[in-house]
């Protein structure tokens, strides 16, 4: 399936959370999901109450929508994740905030996941100093993340910054934010990583 490239806050009150996917009006508190707590559409004030099914699928979804990954991608994740130790659902949100487009967004140098894909593919992002333009790629404790230098004054990265103000950034992250680059120092712990997604769903959903 190709990437969703609609308007994306008529997702977010599909799913009635916030999934991040619009920066400065989320930050400015003014997403339409604030003014509008409800599924868009004719009847979207009329919730139906989901099946077992439903919520599965619907977890996988959101997560889905708010990482900008394809179901491709996902399901190859997925089957990492459970070829691996430990509990099937923690390793899958480890492995998907090993994104560099991820780690980018948590480094706090785009608003969005999106245009932190948009930053690696664009060529402005460069990891151990190397340029890498694959989004998917995944970053390692204690690798660089940084921002090229002829890109350090990109009006849109220096907008992020200002935006999040470098405060309540990811803990598993090193950030300086004057010279636009940042450490990834661990994994994340499961409970540091706060999503509006049940993995535990997204595990049974892939399991049947």
């Amino acid at each position: 399936m190709a990437r969703y490239r609609g308007p994306v806050e008529k997702i977010e009150r599909r799913f009635g959370v916030s999934l991040n996917l619009k920066g400065e009006r989320r930050l400015a508190g003014k997403s339409a999901l604030e003014k509008r707590p409800y599924a868009p559409g004719q009847h979207g004030q009329r919730r139906k109450k989901p099946s077992e099914y439903g919520l599965q699928l619907n977890e996988k979804q959101k997560a889905k929508f708010m990482y900008g990954i394809s179901e491709k991608q996902f399901r190859a994740l997925f089957v990492e994740a459970k070829r691996r130790e430990g509990n099937t659902g923690t390793n899958l949100v480890t492995l998907i905030e090993q994104r560099l487009d991820n780690v980018i967004y948590r480094m706090g140098f785009a608003t969005t996941r999106r245009f932190a894909r948009q930053l690696v593919t664009h060529g402005h992002i460069l990891v151990d100093g190397k340029k890498l333009d694959i989004p998917s790629y995944r970053v390692r404790p204690g690798q660089k993340v940084e921002v090229r230098e002829s890109s350090k004054n990109n009006s849109q990265i220096v907008r992020a910054i200002e935006l999040t103000n470098q405060t309540g950034l990811a803990p598993w992250v090193d950030i300086d934010a004057d010279k636009k680059f940042g450490i990834f120092t661990r994994l994340p712990e499961r409970e540091e990583v706060v999503i509006p997604v049940e993995e535990r769903l997204i595990v049974e959903l892939y399991s049947k």
